[in-house]
């Protein structure tokens, strides 16, 4: 009677077994490799060095992607560093101490002001418009009957104080939900998060910031369309108010 050895003491079920165990190693390999084409090397925490890359079975062959709608094409890994300094000096010296802003703490991208410096076009839907655009420029998209239109209504800050009136709603085309309130401070208009704000029956409540920090959000430079890069700075901007706004905001909560 066959054993179902192939060669010696070699049977099928000891080449399945080294082949499935071979092809799982060669996996991990190639993922290790793969998540590698964007964010490393690594570099040094305290002093910035750029640490080992961890050598060839941990470093991918560059790749180009080509970018949707004629936005040219992208190749990774490059070994492109941050060309911006973060403006946030370590409180402590050790990798992974707190850091505290420098400056203005609104654009100093720390904590929950941190940004990414994304692409400077807006996000695209599948027909290649821009996604998020003032709701006039989508006449099929309404606000519902059950639901409180917040055009007109007066908005307050943190602080409780007035900081403008919402005149607009910017609206996203492919998932038809409203993405930013446009806010009339009196002296300009900026755009505020949706998800940030409380509707209310007769006001609006973005209690991120305080009422006279409105004046100084970012705004879209085309009045239609807002670019990733710009969305990115309007949310790190309202953001860098759940932490700094006030200074009873530091403080623990015990």
């Amino acid at each position: 009677m066959s054993t179902g050895n192939i060669v010696g003491t070699i049977d099928a079920a000891q080449i399945a077994m080294i082949t499935f165990i071979g092809f799982f190693i060669a996996l991990v390999f190639w993922l290790r490799r793969e998540d590698r084409r964007e964010g490393y090397p690594l570099e040094d925490a305290l002093t910035g060095r750029t640490l080992a890359d961890g050598g060839p079975l941990s470093s991918a062959a560059p790749k180009t992607f080509i970018l949707p709608f004629g936005k040219g094409t992208v190749s990774v890994p490059n070994g492109n560093r941050d060309d911006f300094e973060v403006n946030a000096k370590r409180r402590e010296n050790f990798g992974g101490a707190p850091l505290s802003p420098v400056g203005d703490v609104f654009a100093a991208g720390v904590g929950p002001g941190s940004y990414a410096n994304r692409a400077k076009w807006p996000d695209i839907d599948a027909n290649g418009n821009p996604r998020i655009v003032p709701m006039g420029l989508v006449p099929e998209i309404s606000v519902a009957s059950a639901s409180t239109d917040p055009r007109g209504l007066p908005v307050y800050g943190a602080d409780g104080a007035k900081a403008g009136v919402v005149t607009d709603l910017w609206v996203d085309r492919a998932e038809h939900m409203v993405r930013y309130l446009a806010v009339d401070t009196g002296t300009k208009t900026v755009l505020a998060p949706m998800p940030m704000a409380v509707v209310k029956k007769n006001t609006v409540i973005i209690s991120a910031i305080n009422a006279a920090d409105f004046a100084g959000a970012p705004f879209p430079a085309n009045p239609g369309e807002i670019t990733r890069y710009e969305e990115e700075r309007t949310v790190a901007y309202f953001g860098t108010g759940y932490l700094y706004a006030n200074e009873d905001r530091l403080e623990p909560l015990i």
